[in-house]
């Protein structure tokens, strides 16, 4: 660990008889520093850099003697080799679905920290080759195409040093560079948000190799145009009648259909994510003759693609959203769900894994195959004008009404909480609306109350 003094005492420069003559003197808390020089120019303005350092207040390394601002000055890398430094170090500790987002995140920065943009290769062209190549681990020992290479060579030569941050208005600009899509619309809230929380956390990484003094996101005041919306949109989320019209829906489209009809079934009366649905295997179940059943959610398998993951295979495999690896969320299931998994196993058997859901060759569904399901079903089931609304337009909100259903029969947020593998605060915050619609049988209950004899 470095050891900082703000102790420091200069003597004048004297000239001694040798290939150097003039010579530096000072004392940085105890300890004794010197440089030699070959000109008394040199000598002096060496003194006068230490000099202004003292008076501006910096502290001063005891072994090296030098300011801070020399040291980082010393270190400095371009932003381009820091960025990459930081996707290395956080590489191993991440899921494939957050190191593509990283990639993005680097992607989008590093394109604004350049000194200039001449010969810069067209920004489509430039992102991706960031994305894919620069900010992928598992790329950096592949032979690269020539034209990657011509594009990687151009950052590593126009990206500004790290050191360069400390000025805001180069920190505002790559912020704003977060804001924008590549077609020049503003990004989704969300986006934004992601972005600068990754943005920021590489500053913070750069201030912990001592490359920036202190992180200039903190003084810096700037917001995002696009403010994230946590509470759900009530436009999206399908009643549970209408669900059960879209999974008819889905059962209609041929052997197909009838394979994800208990996909989709364990989204609307489990409550799983789609990831969380995909790797599911008869072992996770309990599935009782009559009545309640069980599920038993282990993991997630959300599809990353084969290289951003460590397994070569394209759906990556972690823990639940938000939870230890080890974590497990037990969630009762009704006896409509348990009588479709029963003759789901019966009909379509499972695979050599105990996988319930598979595509025809055995592989895993993907979000692009029962994706078009989906939208078949909304096809055959909402009127022309629904279809062009927001109402069921992903599998997703199933979740959403399984979450919004509980809520309304009147099942304590606690329990509907553990269930959806929600906390209690982010319940309360994105079903706001729908824990509203308690409001009149509360208020129903009070009365009844108050007007007892």
């Amino acid at each position: 660990m470095t050891d900082w003094s703000y102790t420091v005492k200069m003597w004048a420069i004297r000239k001694r008889p040798y290939r150097k003559p003039y010579q530096l003197r000072w004392q940085v808390g105890i300890r004794p520093h010197s440089e030699s020089f070959l000109t008394l120019g040199l000598a002096e303005s060496r003194r006068a850099q230490l000099i202004t350092a003292a008076r501006a207040g910096e502290p001063f390394d005891v072994d090296s003697g030098l300011p801070r601002s020399l040291i980082q000055r010393e270190k400095d890398i371009p932003w381009y080799q820091h960025a990459r430094n930081y996707i290395e170090m956080k590489w191993d500790h991440s899921p494939a679905s957050t190191r593509k987002t990283l990639a993005e995140a680097m992607a989008t920065v590093t394109m604004a920290l350049v000194k200039d943009t001449k010969g810069m290769a067209e920004p489509r062209i430039a992102r991706r080759v960031l994305y894919s190549w620069a900010f992928n681990v598992h790329q950096w020992d592949k032979e690269q195409p020539d034209e990657v290479k011509a594009v990687l060579a151009w950052f590593e030569r126009k990206s500004v040093p790290v050191s360069a941050l400390s000025e805001r208005m180069l920190a505002r600009k790559a912020l704003n560079a977060c804001t924008k899509r590549l077609d020049g619309r503003t990004s989704a809230g969300s986006v934004i948000t992601r972005k600068r929380a990754i943005f920021h956390q590489a500053l913070g990484y750069a201030v912990d190799a001592e490359l920036l003094a202190e992180n200039p996101l903190h003084s810096l005041q700037w917001s995002a145009p696009e403010k994230v919306g946590e509470e759900l949109d009530r436009a999206c989320v399908p009643g549970p009648e209408l669900a059960e019209r879209l999974l008819a829906g889905v059962r209609s489209q041929g052997a197909r259909g009838r394979h994800l009809e208990a996909f989709f079934a364990c989204i609307l009366y489990a409550a799983a994510r789609p990831g969380e649905t995909v790797g599911l295997r008869a072992a996770d179940f309990h599935l009782p003759q009559r009545g309640w059943g069980t599920v038993w959610l282990r993991e997630s398998r959300p599809r990353a693609g084969r290289s951003w993951t460590d397994s070569g295979e394209a759906h990556d495999r972690k823990g639940l959203k938000h939870r230890p690896r080890s974590a497990v969320r037990q969630v009762p299931i009704p006896p409509q769900l348990v009588s479709l998994l029963r003759w789901h196993v019966t009909a379509h058997g499972v695979a050599a894994d105990g996988r319930l859901f598979r595509t025809a060759r055995g592989g895993m569904v993907q979000e692009s195959g029962y994706g078009e399901v989906w939208a078949e079903a909304r096809a055959k089931v909402l009127s022309p004008q629904d279809q062009a609304s927001k109402l069921a337009k992903r599998p997703y909100d199933l979740r959403h009404t399984a979450v919004s259903t509980w809520l309304s029969a009147g099942v304590e947020p606690q329990i509907v909480a553990e269930r959806a593998g929600h906390s209690l605060a982010v319940l309360f915050r994105v079903y706001a609306k729908f824990l509203k619609d308690g409001e009149e049988a509360a208020n129903a209950k009070i009365s009844a109350r108050l007007d007892r004899k």
